[in-house]
């Protein structure tokens, strides 16, 4: 931090670029060869102690807010690499852990009379319930410090093999607003106040609550292991929270405690609760009864939560797809035929429309959830096309010459045909009860195994759904180059930007994701639109195999981390990324609306 220190303080008091900490230049000297003249070199990466803090430019508009990546050997917390399984949930923990240090820091800067570029304010991701991959807080090997600081910029290299090889190292991303005309405040933010929550950060780290978040990563794993070889599609544990509180993603406070139908009851991994079998499963309930809180909790179940989070051993196949209408979203050669037989002046097996309706939306998005791989569909009726849904015998009756196959019959052929599973919350119509495996009623936020009182009803009605003949579920398409760009037509500069509102313009595209409900953060939206960027300028066919494409990328973010995604060059666009799931990716590909996508058969 000396270093570092002096590089301030050697500024013009007015400055607003900060160039010289991004440079990093320093003169070395090398004691092994002292024949050799001191020479200047360049590295922005500054040390507290063993701690480095690598400092990079934001963005060019931004360039009094830089992004410090700070690197703590895994040894300073007493900590070994954690392996792959719960990798993610240690780093998860910690950014949890750091957070609380950073709202110390920002509650001390706050000045509601100032604002923040005149203040100074940390800047640090606030996670939700969920735990993912993020570029905020991960596992990296990084270089150790090579030299010993002397008087000014000058050091001295350290003899070679003294500093060691490159060590793991938890690392944190940070953005630090430094306070405009005031270098000395920027000089205690920057070496004083931050590696001072860093090292209060290693003393304090509560080890057993790490260790208990290791464990339940474990548990959390064994259990998602446990669901892809059996015949069950998800798992509450009893005593579960699912109710969130009015403001935030925290468990309701003095909220009704889950807890299974003693039909249902499985252990899994020492664990009792309830167990959603693969087939058709119907959650039924009067309003304000629990039912949509409990397929809310099983849509968040795709993704590992938190200790505390009350929601933490809910685990549903993590391939699964939330369902809705969707009005006025751009469709291209979709085969909706199963749900869809005709329509006036269209092929069904060949479906394309700039706006679709509410029926042939939901219908496209059933039928890209089967192509991304889902194996559960997770959907509400409050959210659903009627007219999709269902159509009961009066209505069969009534209407002869009708195009649309209801959900309610196909559904049972989709788990049989494909193996996709689904789970529906309904209120209004017994149509549904009919073609369930299992029906479930809740009452008060309790859940109760109605099947077969259910079954009785549907018999005393005569409800009964005939088959359709079989459907033709396969896709039939593919993705071309034209289109398919970051560059808007004519223009030599890309385009990216995300709104909070649900959109990310790319290119000539302006694309809608407010449909995407299994997107749970904004910085997921955000990692969509880089990993879509990417994808584009990257691609060299003609003709895309873009499932390839997305498995290529995800490998690679494996491997690299996600943030060679990141460019500052999209000045709108934030700084921290929490990975979404390739389902996501490909469906906000399919919303595009000016790509080339055709017929296999006419490439």
């Amino acid at each position: 931090m000396k270093r570092l220190k002096c590089k301030l303080l050697s500024m013009d008091t007015t400055t607003t670029t900060y160039n010289a900490i991004y440079e990093g230049s320093m003169l070395v000297q090398d004691p092994s060869h002292p024949s050799l003249e001191p020479y200047m070199d360049y590295n922005a990466t500054y040390y507290y102690e063993d701690v480095g803090f690598e400092i990079t430019t934001t963005h060019k508009l931004a360039q009094d807010r830089p992004t410090v990546v700070i690197n703590i050997p895994c040894e300073k917390i007493g900590l070994d690499l954690p392996e792959k399984p719960v990798r993610n949930a240690v780093a998860d923990f910690c950014l949890r852990t750091f957070r609380k240090h950073i709202d110390e820091l920002n509650a001390d800067l706050y000045n509601r009379s100032r604002p923040d570029n005149e203040s100074g304010k940390y800047y640090f991701c606030t996670p939700g319930g969920e735990v993912l991959q993020r570029n905020t807080a991960f596992f990296a090997l990084c270089p150790p410090k090579d030299y010993e600081n002397g008087s000014g910029f000058t050091v001295s290299l350290l003899p070679e093999g003294v500093a060691g090889p490159p060590r793991w190292c938890l690392c944190f991303r940070v953005q630090v607003q430094l306070p405009r005309r005031n270098l000395r405040k920027a000089v205690q933010m920057m070496c004083r106040d931050l590696p001072d929550a860093v090292e209060r950060f290693v003393k304090h780290l509560n080890r057993n609550e790490l260790e208990q978040t290791v464990q339940l990563a474990h548990k959390q794993a064994a259990i998602r292991t446990w669901l892809k070889d059996s015949n069950y599609c998800a798992f509450v544990a009893n005593g579960s929270i699912l109710p969130r509180a009015k403001e935030g993603d925290k468990p309701m406070a003095g909220a009704v405690p889950f807890r299974s139908t003693a039909e249902d009851e499985i252990e899994i991994c020492g664990v009792k609760g309830m167990g959603f079998k693969r087939g058709v499963t119907v959650i039924t309930g009067g309003g304000y009864s629990g039912k949509s809180t409990l397929l809310d909790a099983l849509s968040a179940g795709i993704y590992d939560h938190a200790l505390g989070d009350g929601r933490e051993l809910c685990i549903t196949d993590s391939t699964a797809a939330t369902i809705s209408a969707e009005d006025g979203r751009s469709v291209k050669h979709v085969n909706i035929s199963p749900f869809i037989r005709w329509l006036p002046g269209g092929d069904t097996h060949d479906f394309s429309t700039a706006h679709a309706s509410g029926s042939t939306s939901q219908a496209t998005n059933i039928m890209e959830a089967v192509e991304s791989g889902a194996k559960l569909l997770l959907i509400d009726e409050d959210r659903s096309a009627t007219n999709f849904m269902i159509r009961d015998g009066m209505m069969k009756e009534l209407i002869e010459k009708e195009p649309i196959t209801p959900f309610t019959d196909r559904v049972r052929e989709l788990c049989r045909h494909s193996g996709v599973s689904t789970i529906l919350v309904i209120g209004g119509s017994g149509e549904y009860l009919s073609v369930a495996d299992k029906i479930y009623k809740m009452e008060d936020y309790r859940v109760y195994d109605v099947t077969q009182k259910a079954k009785c009803i549907c018999a005393s009605h005569g409800v009964a759904v005939d088959p359709p003949i079989q459907a033709d579920w396969a896709q039939r398409r593919c993705l071309y180059a034209d289109g398919f760009s970051s560059f808007p037509a004519g223009s030599g500069t890309e385009r990216l930007s995300v709104s909070d509102m649900g959109m990310i313009s790319i290119g000539d595209e302006r694309i809608d994701v407010r449909g995407l409900h299994d997107i749970i953060s904004f910085r997921q939206l955000e990692t969509l639109g880089f990993m879509l960027r990417h994808l584009e300028i990257t691609n060299k066919d003609r003709k895309i195999d873009i499932h390839k494409r997305i498995d290529d990328l995800y490998a690679r973010v494996e491997k690299d981390g996600l943030d060679f995604l990141y460019s500052s060059f999209f000045t709108t666009c934030g700084r921290f990324l929490d990975l979404p799931r390739k389902q996501e990716l490909l469906a906000v590909i399919y919303r595009m609306r000016n790509i080339h996508i055709a017929k296999k058969k006419e490439a």
